[in-house]
């Protein structure tokens, strides 16, 4: 049986499942020789908020920084990308506290995550896991895209006029709309992503990097300069990787010259790591309001949509109707759990009882409602009135 499968099948409650997901991080600091540890991860089934790297994560992720100490780090990330210049805030706030940093990427860190794992000394994957191509992100008229699909874009239209001596009117509204600024701020966001690279590169995961292996010989800082630059050009290589979402592996790293630790070939980081990453996803799929969590092995932040759901329907979250089979005499009863005062009862619906504690009003058997109710309040992101 699968992991996935394990945990979905054993139906554990929400409050279970944080526990052990919590009990997995601490057995990867252990495997890891006591590291610090530090998730940033996104749920990816969520469209419709904001589970990208942009401004409002470096409160959270500085408030969970500030609870660790020491001098090693480990981070695991996950994130379909997202804005340069927070993820070049986020390294700065890491490295600023710590000496020897390493990414985790049991998933996939994309865009804006792979600029991020490119500052680490050390670099953790698995044949499964993947990062991308660093393709930086801009806004045009309140849609978020690829600065490089951007301007290619835009090279594409000029060289079809070049050819046929005309302009295709099907592109005059488009470049009516676009300004020689936005074509600078396309052209500056894809340089700046490929000199955070470069730089973080030289500066950290080539830092301890002496002599040539097949020499003997001294490596320069100058040597060091120009592999970063040529990874840097890689991993920005549009023409080659495609798509922005393009996956790419340990294998296609290693062919870059970039050295990679694969995780998988340590059983009992493997089995952490991996555990702790399903974990992780029954968490996002029995939680779809939540669409980032940031957290160490002894505390949490959670990124709630529910928030805005509340503000377009004041009404949304103002009761929970749960429905309980009895286990003994297999009737169901409806029971309403209230977020709010003066919540009247729906027909046919029994009140929550204040002390968790449930009488089967068919059979007369008592059910504990506690885990039941956890698990709502976390759906919902409210707490019950008692």
């Amino acid at each position: 049986m699968g992991i996935f499968q394990e945990y979905i099948e054993r139906r554990m409650p929400v409050s279970e499942l944080v526990a052990e997901r919590k009990s997995y991080l601490r057995k990867i600091s252990e495997i890891r020789g006591g590291r610090n540890i530090l998730v940033y991860a996104s749920n990816f089934r969520v469209s419709d908020a904001a589970n990208y790297i942009w401004q409002e994560d470096l409160l959270p992720l500085s408030d969970q920084l500030s609870n660790l100490s020491g001098p090693s780090l480990d981070v695991i990330i996950e994130t379909p990308g997202g804005i340069g210049e927070v993820a070049e805030d986020m390294v700065r706030m890491i490295r600023h506290k710590f000496e020897d940093v390493a990414f985790i990427i049991p998933g996939s860190a994309k865009s804006a995550g792979t600029i991020m794992a490119m500052s680490g000394d050390d670099i953790l994957m698995e044949p499964d896991s993947s990062l991308g191509p660093v393709d930086a992100q801009m806004s045009w008229q309140g849609r978020g895209f690829s600065a490089e699909a951007f301007k290619e874009g835009l090279e594409a239209i000029k060289t079809e006029v070049e050819g046929k001596g005309a302009l295709n009117k099907a592109y005059i509204p488009i470049l009516q709309n676009i300004s020689p600024g936005e074509i600078q701020h396309a052209a500056n966001a894809m340089e700046f992503a490929k000199n955070l690279v470069t730089q973080w590169l030289q500066n950290y995961k080539f830092r301890t990097w002496e002599r040539h292996k097949s020499t003997g010989d001294p490596v320069t800082e100058e040597t060091k300069r120009r592999r970063a630059n040529e990874i840097a050009k890689e991993l920005s290589n549009h023409s080659k990787w495609k798509t922005h979402g393009k996956s790419i592996k340990i294998s296609d790293l290693r062919e870059m010259g970039l050295r990679i630790t694969d995780y998988s070939e340590n059983t009992a980081l493997y089995d952490a790591i991996r555990r702790y990453y399903v974990l992780l996803n029954v968490f996002f799929e029995i939680s779809p309001q939540i669409y980032k969590v940031i957290e160490t092995p002894t505390s949490q932040i959670y990124k709630r949509k529910s928030v805005e759901k509340e503000a377009a329907n004041p009404k949304l979250a103002d009761k929970a109707i749960i429905e309980l089979s009895c286990e003994k005499c297999k009737n169901t009863s409806k029971i309403q759990l209230n977020f709010k005062t003066g919540i009247p009862l729906d027909e046919g619906v029994l009140a929550y009882p204040p002390n968790d504690i449930f009488n089967c009003p068919f059979c007369g058997a008592e059910h504990n409602l506690v885990a039941i109710r956890q698990n709502v309040e976390l759906q919902t992101g409210r707490g019950r009135i008692k």
